[in-house]
């Protein structure tokens, strides 16, 4: 996914707006009746499908004084009064969790690197306290009827941390002791799933497994390696070769099996985009969660310079190709979602798993900007929701990446959100 670029340059904060006097903070169409214990299944037990936003490690980077998620309570409650019944959150694992030497370290400084505007993550350098954070949201998410997916990028964020990131047992261990951590709190009443590790096995930040694959890119030298080695042949390589795809398997369900152990009444499993779908075992998963966008139909004009959020570029005449090509092709680019999403259906109703989406459907990134509008991102939006629903084992649908309070063009629409949350909860 190109969200690899943005997990280092991560959109321009511009605020959210309070859209009518219904969802003014202290006016609130919510109350703390909504803190009466609600029963929440697992994913996997769901049967209506969830209209889920994801909102990566914004929640957390942005919760500071100017930041678009400075009030908790106000972006929940415009959340919910958009229709939106769960969130995908980055739990940030690898810093609740101690280090090597059992140390807990409460708060973490997040340096910003350069000032160009990021589209996820934080605008200003600023520091954060992950454990305080979580205790603090998962209430209020319960309290506006919101429930909680569990994820995340394993992305360092400019914080002067490393040993987790290298240490063999480190994604492991980040996610027992989270999760020991809110158990011991009693805050995973909510939690729905948790997602190990954002679109696996690529763009997040675990050095050890990336140096795992890299030792598996030449077959022939890792034989020579590990003469002992026992090496199979896979279906559906898609840009990993059966070495490393057989550890991908491995590495993956062994981790959700002992977490399973643990935690035997959560779900697990890992979000997969384009790169894996052919050749991944999902047979410990508890739901195929597979991301898919327009622009992997082929190359589209715009986006590529859109990715670059270069001020100098003329985006008046990038937006005016984009939707030129974007008419052109439509009903071919509209087919190839189709089958996409037939795959991923029929791939999970093999495994008699559910399946959803919380990242798509037209472009990866996208930005508020005077020659950009979000006309395509809705439309999109309508179309790929509209394509899902069409399968009964798709259970929860995202409406874009593009659902935080700092891509303000998007979240001024109330109207459009509640229109497209209706028709997936319907």
């Amino acid at each position: 996914m190109e969200r690899r670029k943005f997990i280092k340059q991560t959109s321009a904060g511009l605020g959210s707006l309070m859209v009518g006097s219904s969802v003014a903070h202290g006016n609130s169409m919510f109350n703390e009746n909504r803190l009466q214990k609600m029963q929440t299944i697992p994913i996997s037990k769901t049967e209506k499908p969830l209209a889920i936003a994801m909102w990566d490690f914004s929640w957390i980077l942005r919760h500071h004084r100017y930041g678009e998620f400075e009030n908790w309570d106000k972006v929940l409650e415009e959340l919910a009064e958009r229709g939106y019944n769960a969130i995908r959150i980055d739990a940030m694992p690898h810093f609740v969790a101690a280090e090597s030497d059992g140390t807990i370290v409460e708060e973490f400084r997040s340096v910003k690197d350069g000032w160009q505007p990021p589209l996820w993550g934080n605008y200003f350098t600023m520091s954060f306290r992950p454990r305080e954070a979580l205790l603090e949201f998962l209430p209020k998410c319960r309290k506006y009827g919101i429930k909680v997916g569990l994820s995340t990028w394993f992305s360092r964020h400019g914080t002067s941390r490393h040993d987790i990131f290298f240490d063999e047992g480190g994604l492991l261990r980040a996610w027992n002791e989270t999760l020991s951590f809110l158990k011991e709190n009693s805050m995973l009443d909510n939690v729905i799933y948790v997602d190990i590790l954002n679109e696996y096995p690529a763009w997040h930040g675990f050095d050890w497994f990336k140096n795992e694959l890299n030792k598996r890119s030449d077959i022939e030298q890792f034989k020579l390696n590990n003469p002992e080695a026992n090496i199979q042949e896979f279906e559906g390589r898609t840009g990993y070769n059966q070495l490393q795809i057989e550890f991908c398997n491995d590495f993956i369900n062994q981790t959700i099996i002992t977490l399973k152990q643990e935690y035997p009444d959560i779900d697990f499993f890992a979000s997969l985009d384009s790169l894996l779908l052919e050749g991944i075992d999902l047979t410990n998963f508890s739901a195929l969660d597979f991301h898919i966008w327009f622009v992997g139909w082929g190359k589209i004009p715009g986006i590529a310079e859109i990715d670059l959020i270069n001020q100098t570029l003329n985006y008046k005449q990038i937006n005016a190709d984009l939707y030129t090509f974007w008419k052109e092709n439509q009903e071919s680019m509209i087919k190839w979602m189709d089958g996409r999403i037939t795959t991923v259906s029929t791939k999970a109703a093999k495994n008699k798993i559910i399946c959803g989406n919380t990242e798509g459907w037209g472009p990866i990134s996208w930005f508020d900007h005077p020659e950009l509008d979000w006309k395509w991102v809705k439309e999109s939006g309508d179309i790929g929701v509209e394509l899902a629903l069409k399968h009964d084992n798709y259970k929860f649908l995202c409406t874009s990446n593009f659902t935080h309070p700092q891509f303000q063009g998007m979240w001024e629409d109330v109207k459009w959100h509640r229109q497209i949350t209706n028709k997936i909860k319907a």
